[in-house]
């Protein structure tokens, strides 16, 4: 009988690489390279919110609209992706609903700069940094990214060894069945929008069904999940700042994705043993 073995992995900063460009309101500046949860990280009670749209829609609205009713037409979903603190989806809702200094066109010049300095991407996304104790919006945040080098012959690896891999991310469905179908990874075992508690709770789960479940990750929206995984695995190739927290919860810190497989491979050797 084979020991059976799951590696869920979240998505941006660990199997994409990311580039995030964030515009801060109060300043009208352009932060090129940031880390949005570096962003949420460095304030209590803040917040990175999605928004679940299409980029062609943010680009055939007039730049002149008020974000918070370019949402409400649309009816457009938002989720919180991660935050530093209690902050709750109605709150997030009553501030963007008071925000009256943010318009479309502030998110349509970070995604056209983002456009032009990012050509190759399989994924692109837009957000904002809510912030509770202000009762502010400070940022509008997009990001793109394209799958890391040895993606691609890591999940490969990983299925000729017949090992169950998973995608928990805070991601939206959408970029993530793009990036789940470019590797192969069946839609069933991809979870998307999912906070720092869901992801936790995805991989206690599957800790019912595995013998072993190993989590892969990045960010600090990642620690619940390492924490109860068998084997926490944090990954620095996306070469941005961490907190401490994130890099204490790890058991093993890698520099390539492709990393994974040598943890693999000495998880199955030492089940054998047993």
């Amino acid at each position: 009988m084979h020991n059976k073995i799951a590696v869920v992995f979240d998505c941006a900063g660990t199997l994409l690489h990311m580039y995030r460009l964030a515009k801060e309101i109060s300043t009208g500046n352009l932060l090129e390279g940031i880390e949005s949860t570096m962003l949420v990280a460095e304030r209590p009670e803040r917040a990175l919110v999605a928004i679940h749209t299409e980029p062609v829609k943010i680009e055939m609205t007039n730049p002149d609209t008020e974000l918070k009713k370019f949402i409400a037409q649309n009816q457009l979903k938002i989720d919180i992706i991660c935050s530093n603190g209690s902050i709750d989806m109605q709150e997030v809702i009553d501030i963007i609903n008071k925000e009256d200094k943010i318009l479309v066109g502030d998110i349509l010049e970070v995604l056209y700069r983002i456009k032009q300095i990012y050509h190759q991407r399989h994924y692109l996304a837009t957000g904002l940094i809510v912030d509770r104790e202000s009762k502010l919006v400070p940022y509008v945040v997009t990001t793109a990214g394209e799958l890391f080098p040895n993606a691609y012959k890591t999940i490969e690896l990983l299925h000729q060894r017949e090992i169950d891999v998973y995608i928990a991310s805070g991601d939206t469905m959408h970029s993530l069945i793009q990036v789940a179908n470019k590797l192969r990874i069946p839609l069933k075992n991809v979870f998307g929008v999912a906070t720092s508690y869901d992801k936790a709770n995805i991989v206690e789960s599957l800790k019912k069904d595995y013998d072993r479940v190993l989590m892969v990750g990045d960010g600090i929206n990642d620690i619940l999940a390492l924490k109860v995984a068998d084997i926490a695995i944090v990954t620095v190739q996306q070469r941005s700042k961490r907190p401490q927290v994130l890099m204490k919860s790890a058991d093993i810190i890698i520099n390539n994705i492709i990393d994974v497989i040598d943890i693999v491979d000495s998880t199955v050797a030492s089940l054998n043993r047993y």
